[in-house]
């Protein structure tokens, strides 16, 4: 019997001959990544279990990026906190506001292909665009792993996605992972694998398929794979190896489900307040005045969504009374948003380019909204008092569909300003 990616990956790094949905097994971790809002507590529950060292401080990250730049009082007692223990430790790789921690991971090379990372954020589902089993945990799990560096999970029975065909101008993978989450229901893939396939997925960017691994928590998902290629070679800077090739599903491996869609029939949608799978085409939404936008997060910060955005914003101006917030995910995204120019276009239409991190998707550093205002935004989640008041209204999109609601200060879809 074959097997599917996250059966292989755990295979390989448990040495066992055959897993199956359903059995509880201990992995051994590649790589874990820790943020500002969690170390406080992941320090004290590591000493609190008797614990006095790491059990490698080399596989340890420790990212700020939600609390920075502070904006609360407590903000800085987390950057304290989180430096004595990295110091105590012996902790390298520390980031302080270089940018967002799930582009970090792979952009600066912590996560490969067949790894097994996991996150104290809910999004770490995200280094499964580069074929890694990645997920989210709690504190009192990441103090366990930091002390021993295993971690027990059950396997998960996996939902394959095939997706075929060539996307119609406009519509990009937030689409997509939009249309799926709302077919599947917000609890549709809970402690599941989704595993992407076909020739609409192989032909995405690396950054693309993050934006649909990123967003796969938003079913329940417990990871999200797309196959490693010679596109993920290239963003990984690596040749893979024999094990890393073979991370593919096989023909006789057991599903427990399959969704396949045809590329053509892909549209621009929206989340609508406030469930993330509430999804209506834009088409629909269509004259709905908006407040704000915001272009940035894990989900969709990367240079090819500014792109986009300055694209569609280009020789255009932001609607009168309109805030247009730009994040980059980090640093280096910034900086090659500068030499490509998207960046000097977003600011001559009139955006607000901040500081790469969190930001507005947290409801932190500046942007947050108040009873009544609606925004439309490309991160993950529109729950309620997520980036103000429980009664502001948040619309999740695509960066293009965003850029054009921008311009035209009310919903509507990117073909407006093709």
């Amino acid at each position: 019997m074959g097997n599917t990616i996250i059966e292989k990956i755990i295979k390989h790094n448990t040495g066992m001959d055959q897993v199956k949905p359903g059995d509880i097994v201990t992995v051994n971790v590649d790589r874990v990544m820790i943020h500002d809002i969690f170390i406080p507590f992941v320090a004290e529950k590591f000493e609190e279990m008797g614990f006095t060292k790491l059990w490698d401080p080399d596989r340890v990250v420790l990212i700020y990026d939600h609390l920075v730049p502070a904006s609360q009082l407590d903000d800085t007692r987390h950057f304290r906190v989180g430096d004595a223990f990295a110091a105590k430790h012996g902790m390298k790789n520390v980031h302080r506001s270089d940018g967002i921690c799930h582009q970090l991971m792979t952009e600066a090379g912590y996560v490969k292909p067949g790894d097994v990372v996991f996150g104290t954020d809910s999004h770490t589902t995200t280094y499964g665009c580069v074929g890694a089993f990645s997920s989210g945990i709690g504190y009192t799990e990441m103090a366990s792993i930091l002390g021993t560096g295993t971690m027990w999970i059950k396997v998960p029975e996996t939902i394959r996605v095939v997706i075929d065909g060539t996307l119609p101008e406009g519509v990009m993978s937030k689409d997509i992972i939009l249309r799926l989450i709302g077919d599947l229901g917000a609890d549709g893939a809970t402690y599941r694998a989704l595993e992407f396939s076909g020739s609409t997925v192989e032909s995405m960017t690396v950054a693309s398929r993050m934006t649909m691994a990123n967003m796969a928590i938003e079913a329940g998902a417990k990871c999200a794979l797309f196959t490693p290629d010679e596109k993920t070679e290239a963003y990984c800077g690596i040749k893979l190896d024999e094990y890393q090739k073979s991370l593919t599903g096989d023909g006789d491996a057991v599903y427990m489900r399959t969704i396949v869609y045809k590329a053509q029939e892909f549209e621009p949608v929206m989340a609508c307040p406030s469930q993330v799978d509430k999804i209506r085409p834009v088409r629909e939404l269509k004259g709905t005045p908006i407040d704000q936008v915001f272009i940035g997060s894990c989900t969709n910060g990367r240079l090819e969504d500014l792109v986009a955005a300055a694209q569609v914003l280009k020789g255009r101006k932001v609607a009168d009374y309109v805030k247009l917030i730009v994040t980059p995910a980090s640093r280096r995204i910034y900086q090659e948003a500068i030499a490509c120019g998207a960046i000097e276009t977003l600011a001559e239409a009139g955006a607000i380019i901040t500081h790469p991190g969190c930001g507005l998707c947290c409801g932190r550093t500046g942007g947050i909204l108040s009873d009544g205002e609606r925004v439309i935004a490309t991160n993950n989640r529109n729950f309620l008092g997520r980036m103000g008041t429980s009664k502001v209204e948040i619309y999740l999109a695509s960066p293009r569909t965003a850029a054009a609601c921008a311009v035209a200060g009310a919903i509507v879809g990117p073909e407006e300003f093709a």
